[in-house]
């Protein structure tokens, strides 16, 4: 098991005196960052969210109430078993305090039952699953930035608006695929459009191009990207060499992020679609803190949405903390997320619902021409904007047992 522990506490001082009673465990206030640090989404999240909360650690002053605050990282390696066995390491020996990110919907569940087992804190950040603001909602528990639900709801519906009336959809065959699929026809016809067809793909097969071929047949206006991760990119690299968007046709990716226009490159990736809470290049804010970031970063890469989701909740969480005075009931904690306004420079303000959902608004954007491009990592334009009450999964279809009928 590969582990990872970095110390964020700066020796920082807050300006105003801070109260002498809080009353947190061990003296330290501990953040685990769990993720893929060195696999196939580690690009996404991996060492950028761990950059990230140590950002937020240190523009909070390094300390609550006088406490230090400590970021830990580790690698679950997208193994569920090594992922229970960090969680339950930091949870019973280590004095973590909050478990945070978790990409990979199965690592993510299994640790919200640890969590709430121990009465800790769970903020899903890169965890897609919307079960665990579902069925599976907890006490102990925030989901941050993005959900199936909401990607493919906002997605489609934006996208519907923009124009794509007739939509085919190439669908990764298995659970993941068959729900962001199942949102976005809803939010198709719901907008008045009509799904064409669809096809299903093996997870990680090689060759697209039958797939890509009944696409481009069906003419749809927009087809309908239902994948992640690798599938995503093989899609459009396939649809490319095929010519579809040369055919008018639209390119809509309903799980994407800007580090895969670097490494696809904007030729292949111009005129696709996507649906992202937040973008570097949106304000003088923005790109402050992606200048820090960058300058931190191994790679040079700039904040992706995952990124800026983890500044933007663990400065939350402090907030919380702050106004909390302790640190020893994970319930009282996310109850006191829920009662405060969330206000952060990247995400601007918002609120955490009754069921954990983060509550923002989500942009539809589009990816630029190599023409309209100024330089590496300006990729993205942003067309228009969805309220966070249409973008997310309204409160009473959650079946959230949290949530009184």
């Amino acid at each position: 098991m590969k582990k990872l522990v970095l110390a964020a506490a700066t020796a920082l001082i807050c300006g105003a005196v801070q109260p002498a009673a809080a009353e947190f465990t061990g003296g330290v206030i501990k953040i685990g960052v769990l993720n893929d640090m060195s696999g196939i989404y580690s690009d996404f999240q991996g060492p950028g969210s761990v950059i990230a909360a140590q950002m937020a650690v240190e523009d909070f002053g390094g300390k609550v109430n006088g406490t230090s605050v400590e970021v830990l990282a580790a690698d679950h390696q997208n193994k569920p078993d090594v992922g229970m066995a960090i969680a339950r390491q930091w949870l019973d020996k280590d004095g973590v305090d909050v478990i945070m990110d978790l990409p990979n919907s199965a690592i993510a569940l299994a640790v919200n039952e640890v969590v709430r087992e121990k009465n800790s804190v769970f903020i899903g950040i890169g965890a897609g699953t919307d079960l665990l603001t579902g069925e599976k909602c907890s006490p102990n528990t925030v989901h941050w930035v993005y959900d199936t639900w909401a990607d493919a709801n906002s997605l489609a519906r934006a996208a519907s608006r923009a124009g794509a009336k007739s939509w085919y959809f190439v669908t990764a065959d298995y659970a993941f695929g068959y729900a962001v699929e199942k949102q976005a026809i809803r939010a198709v016809e719901q907008e008045g459009g009509k799904v064409l067809g669809s096809v299903r793909h093996p997870l990680g097969t090689m060759d697209f191009s039958s797939f890509v071929l009944q696409a481009q047949a069906s003419k749809a206006q927009a087809i309908g990207i239902a994948s992640a991760g690798g599938d995503v990119t093989s899609v459009i690299k396939q649809a490319k060499e095929f010519g579809i968007t040369q055919g008018g046709q639209k390119l809509v990716a309903l799980i994407f992020q800007i580090n895969s226009v670097q490494a696809l490159g904007l030729e292949t990736t111009q005129g696709l679609l996507t649906v992202s809470p937040f973008y570097w290049d949106q304000n003088a804010e923005t790109r402050a803190f992606a200048k820090r970031f960058q300058e931190r970063h191994k790679k040079h890469a700039v904040p992706n949405e995952m990124h800026a989701g983890m500044y933007s909740a663990v400065t939350h969480y402090l907030k919380s903390l702050q106004a909390l005075g302790s640190d020893g009931d994970g319930r009282a904690v996310v109850a006191k997320m829920k009662e405060l306004r969330t206000k952060d420079q990247l995400f601007g303000e918002g609120y955490v619902r009754e069921d954990g959902r983060k509550m923002h608004p989500m942009h539809l954007i589009e990816v630029k021409t190599p023409a309209e491009s100024k330089g590496e990592w300006d990729y993205f334009k942003i067309l228009s904007t969805i309220p966070a009450e249409e973008s997310f999964r309204p409160l009473a279809e959650g079946n959230c047992p949290m949530i009184k009928k």
